[in-house]
């Protein structure tokens, strides 16, 4: 069974795999460049890392035909690292990083992905296609018209390509795209900005570096922060690519895996003077529209851009940069989910504040895991205030033995807590009162400190009371928290101690 899915994930899908990763090393080759400009190195750091973080992840990654490479969320906690201790510190932040995102798959933090919403989910999506258009309009101010002629020839074949019989179905249009266009600037001699203009490309194959820091307590002080911060913004980036990359395949992934690919990738990369990384939803959207699906995907894209950066790079310097946004702009448009566009009219009022929330925090701070904390506590706030909404109690009054009884129904938790104390009538003239939480589920602290003030308030104004219907949960956690049925604490409280 393992064989067979092994042999299903690596050779399932080769033609589409192939031509899939041609066209992501070619869009990760001006992505990698811009990013380590960002971070503050030398191109090749961010392509060196591109190819061995893509490579080994096709290996040891949990989700097939997700590319992972240098990304600017990452190069961007980089920045301040760089400028005040260089690049060798650097390295050494990516070593610890993968060592921390290995911890944290042994941990099983991958699960922590259950509570973040669908919702939170789509906002962060539709904040990344914002994001990744964003990046293009560099490319598109101040420049002459041919620039936008070439982009708008580029999105017509990336889009009608397609519909072309037979081999319209054969080749992904991205790759025709990137081709088509660099012949006619050579041929016609149009004056562009290409992929030479964004840097060097290396000239030499990368090799083994072990940072040259010295290794003590005061060097830890330096690069656990970093490291701590790149862990975290690569392992959500990476697992929220790997949830998006399900639901566009209709496949799983085990996150918890994915942690610890990351963290190995990340190894590798620092090992050979690279920077940190983490998956990339751009790169990872355009293998899934290319037609890959498989972990040859990703391995094609490592090796040739290494390939065609180093022993290649007289052709790949004259591609024009018009053809790449064409290409990045395709993934803006198919990443952006436009039925939550819709969605703001039909959908309940809390649902929309937190996919808005989600988009407005990344974008206007470019920083992906605030936006997706900023997201997930407002939706656990907003559910948790429908959930109180769910805790309603009836009252009903037995004569004969001078009886009130409450019947509370629903969940008794943090936020319905005072509602709960505040149901009952404490000065009522009656001797007895039953409190009947047989349809009620006490969840927290805060909750049996509610029923602990009700039940003494009552015994303290000389009425008899009586809890009953715990389920098991609600008796194990008032028997451990609860104070109203244990005699000595009773008498502290009744006694003013």
């Amino acid at each position: 069974m393992l064989l067979l899915s092994t042999k299903q994930e690596w050779f399932g899908n080769i033609r589409g795999d192939i031509l899939a990763g041609i066209v992501v090393a070619l869009a990760l080759i001006p992505e990698a460049i811009a990013f380590s400009i960002i971070a503050g190195v030398d191109p090749k750091v961010g392509l060196y890392a591109s190819f061995c973080i893509a490579t080994v992840i096709a290996f040891v990654g949990g989700r097939a035909g997700m590319i992972s490479a240098a990304t600017g969320a990452m190069a961007l906690l980089m920045v301040t690292l760089v400028k005040e201790h260089g690049l060798q510190y650097l390295m050494a932040a990516t070593l610890l990083t993968g060592v921390l995102q290995i911890a944290a798959g042994y941990l099983k933090l991958g699960t922590l992905m259950s509570f973040v919403s669908r919702t939170v989910v789509i906002g962060f999506v539709n904040a990344l296609a914002i994001l990744i258009f964003m990046a293009q309009l560099p490319e598109l101010t101040n420049v002459t018209w041919h620039v936008y002629a070439l982009t708008a020839a580029g999105l017509g074949i990336i889009y009608l390509f397609p519909y072309l019989p037979k081999i319209g179905k054969l080749i992904p249009s991205p790759l025709v795209t990137i081709v088509v266009l660099t012949v006619v600037t050579v041929a016609m001699g149009i004056e562009v900005r290409t992929v030479g203009d964004m840097g060097a490309l290396p000239d030499t194959l990368p090799i083994f570096l072990w940072p040259q820091v010295p290794f003590n307590f005061e060097t830890l002080a330096i690069i656990f922060p970093y490291a701590a911060a790149l862990a975290a913004v690569g392992l959500l980036e990476s697992l929220m690519t790997a949830t998006i990359i399900d639901d566009m395949t209709d496949t799983d992934s085990d996150k918890n895996r994915e942690c610890k690919g990351q963290g190995i990738a990340n190894i590798a990369s620092g090992a050979i003077g690279g920077m940190a990384g983490c998956a990339m939803i751009g790169q990872s959207v355009i293998n899934v529209k290319s037609g890959g699906r498989g972990r040859l995907s990703t391995l094609i894209a490592g090796i040739l851009l290494l390939i065609m950066v180093v022993f290649m790079s007289d052709l790949i310097k004259i591609i024009p940069m018009a053809a790449l946004v064409a290409v990045m702009i395709m993934v803006s448009i198919g990443t952006f989910n436009w039925a939550s566009i819709k969605g703001l009219k039909t959908l309940p009022l809390s649902t929309n504040i937190v996919m808005l929330s989600t988009v407005i925090v990344v974008v206007w701070t470019h920083n992906l895991a605030l936006g997706v904390f900023t997201g997930v506590l407002l939706a656990s706030l907003f559910f948790a205030n429908k959930i109180s909404h769910f805790m309603y109690w009836k009252k009903s009054f037995e004569e004969t033995s001078s009886t009130r009884v409450y019947k509370f129904i629903g969940q008794v938790f943090f936020n319905s807590a005072d509602r709960f104390a505040n149901a009952f009538d404490y000065k009522e003239d009656v001797k007895n009162v039953i409190i009947d939480v047989t349809r009620a589920h006490f969840w927290d602290i805060s909750a049996v400190y509610a029923l602990d003030k009700a039940v003494i308030k009552l015994r303290k104004m000389g009425k008899e009371v009586e809890v009953i219907g715990h389920n098991e949960a609600t008796q194990t956690i008032i028997d451990r928290f609860g104070v109203h049925d244990k005699p000595a604490e009773i008498e502290k409280v009744m006694g003013g101690h």
